[in-house]
C-alpha cells in the first residue's frame, strides 16, 4: 500500500476571495460547478466552509463509485480541507493571488491505495482520471466567478 497523489491548477480570472468563496459555498455555487461524476449531492451540516459535512458520489471510472462523507475544515487562509470520513481521502483546495484580480487555485487529493498489482495500476492511473475531473471541475468554477 502507498500514498497516492493527485495534483491539479488553474489560474482564474477573479479576485482570490470570490473564488474561495465560490468552493466554499457548498449550498450555492458549489453545487453548480460540480461536473457529471458527482451524483447525490446533500448537505448534512452547514453548508459554507468550516464545519460543513457533505456528502456526494464521485464516480471516478465506469466501475469505479465513492460514497464520500466530507468534513470541512479551514486551517489557513486561502486553503479549504475536505477529509472524507468513508476513506482516506483527503482533499486540499489553495488559493493565492496570481496576479491582478486573478486567482491560482491547486486542488491536491491523497489517498492510500491498494497494494499489489491493482495498486499499481492505481498509482498510474487514477491521479489522471481524478485530474480529469478537477480540470472540469475547475473550469466550471472559472466560468461561475468570472462573470
Amino acid at each position: 500500500m502507498g500514498q497516492v497523489e493527485a495534483t491539479t491548477e488553474r489560474v482564474i480570472s477573479a479576485k482570490p476571495e470570490d473564488v474561495f468563496d465560490a468552493l466554499a459555498d457548498y449550498a450555492g455555487a458549489r453545487q453548480r460547478v460540480l461536473p457529471a461524476n458527482y451524483s447525490a449531492f446533500e448537505i448534512r451540516e452547514g453548508g459554507d466552509g468550516e464545519g460543513s459535512l457533505v456528502r456526494w458520489k464521485l464516480q471516478a471510472t465506469k466501475k469505479r463509485v465513492r460514497d464520500c462523507l466530507v468534513e470541512v475544515t479551514e486551517p489557513t487562509d486561502g486553503e479549504l480541507v475536505e477529509k472524507d470520513r468513508n476513506s482516506s481521502m483527503v482533499t486540499k483546495w489553495t488559493v493565492t493571488p496570481a496576479g491582478e484580480g486573478r486567482a491560482r487555485v491547486v486542488v491536491t487529493s491523497t489517498w492510500t491505495g491498494a497494494g499489489g498489482i491493482g495498486g499499481f495500476f492505481e498509482r498510474t492511473f487514477a491521479p489522471k482520471g481524478l485530474a480529469r475531473i478537477y480540470d472540469e471541475l475547475l473550469a466550471n468554477l472559472a466560468a461561475e466567478t468570472e462573470k
